[in-house]
């Protein structure tokens, strides 16, 4: 059965945030006069995440969808495996956090009556830690240098997606993808909407900085080679330098003599260089690893269950 409307919630141990979240998100898709789903995905949780899921699905009976992972598998699998069970014509992704309230969502529908096919979103007065808002914005940065995938806000993911690049995105079964650049890739017409952040209304975030850090590796190499040309031609301008460096120290050593007070600053410039390469090894490796593992064939997650009518 198609339906106008599904909403994608990943769940990780948001047992506090549950019942208030799916209260107000079904309050808000009723006003919306439109036929709906809502798939949560417990990713993993060990609180009371899928107790009260469902629950909240023998509530609102017809209205909710469960898909419950065996283990912990990551947001955006989470988000994947919704969608391949989605059946709306317009897919729209949301956190469990609250930080984007439900009642924004009539902002995205809005723009895709007007024809977009992919509408993003960018917080209005963010409301996180000083840390996490100008790594985001550094992030952000470096993405618009180095790709060609313009966002304002990558890591809001309150966004909609017509259901022809929701295919896609599941057909194309990469094991680490950036779900939001992904979409602006395959969009034909895609937009952005100002969207209001609140502070999370329970409960911390589960993004750490090391989570942070690969979600990031994922975007950057996912979508651009950048990293490694740039890295090639440092190495370049490196074994340039140390190339002028050796000349230099062996017509010093023909005309006034060796010199032991430069062995320090040797050894500093080795040390250099020797990091250098192991910075290389590390990306090359990164983007080696991210072959090997989309051509494994390994499933990206494992379903326990779903619970829907």
């Amino acid at each position: 059965m198609t339906l106008q409307l599904s909403i994608v919630v990943p769940v990780y141990n948001e047992e506090a945030n549950i019942p208030q979240l799916v209260r107000r998100l079904v309050t808000s898709l009723d006003a919306l006069k439109k036929t709906y789903e809502i798939i949560f995905t417990n990713d993993g949780s060990k609180d009371k995440s899928l107790e009260l899921l469902r629950a909240a699905s023998t509530e609102h009976k017809g209205k909710i969808r469960i898909i419950d992972f065996k283990g912990n598998f990551g947001q955006h699998m989470a988000i994947i495996a919704a969608f391949s069970k989605a059946r709306g014509e317009i897919v729209v992704t949301l956190d469990a956090d609250l930080q984007n309230p439900p009642e924004e969502i009539h902002k995205l529908l809005t723009k895709m009556d007007e024809g977009y096919d992919c509408v993003g979103s960018y917080r209005d007065k963010r409301q996180d830690t000083f840390f996490r808002t100008y790594v985001s914005r550094a992030v952000n940065w470096v993405r618009e240098k180095i790709t060609d995938i313009h966002m304002r806000d990558q890591g809001c993911m309150l966004r909609a997606y017509h259901r022809t690049i929701v295919d896609k995105i599941v057909a194309g079964n990469e094991h680490s993808t950036f779900i939001p650049a992904l979409a602006y890739k395959l969009a034909q017409n895609p937009t952005e909407v100002e969207v209001i952040h609140a502070e999370r209304a329970a409960g911390e975030s589960k993004y750490n900085l090391y989570m942070l850090i690969r979600l990031n590796f994922d975007l950057i190499t996912s979508f651009s080679i950048a990293p490694l040309q740039l890295f090639t031609m440092f190495g370049m301008l490196t074994s340039a330098l140390s190339g002028f460096l050796v000349i230099y120290l062996l017509i010093r050593r023909i005309i006034i003599g060796p010199e032991a007070e430069g062995m320090f600053t040797l050894f500093a410039i080795e040390i250099f260089l020797i990091s250098v390469i192991i910075v290389g090894i590390g990306l090359v490796g990164e983007y080696l690893g991210r072959l090997a593992l989309n051509m494994s064939h390994r499933p990206r997650y494992e379903i326990r269950d779903t619970y829907e009518d």
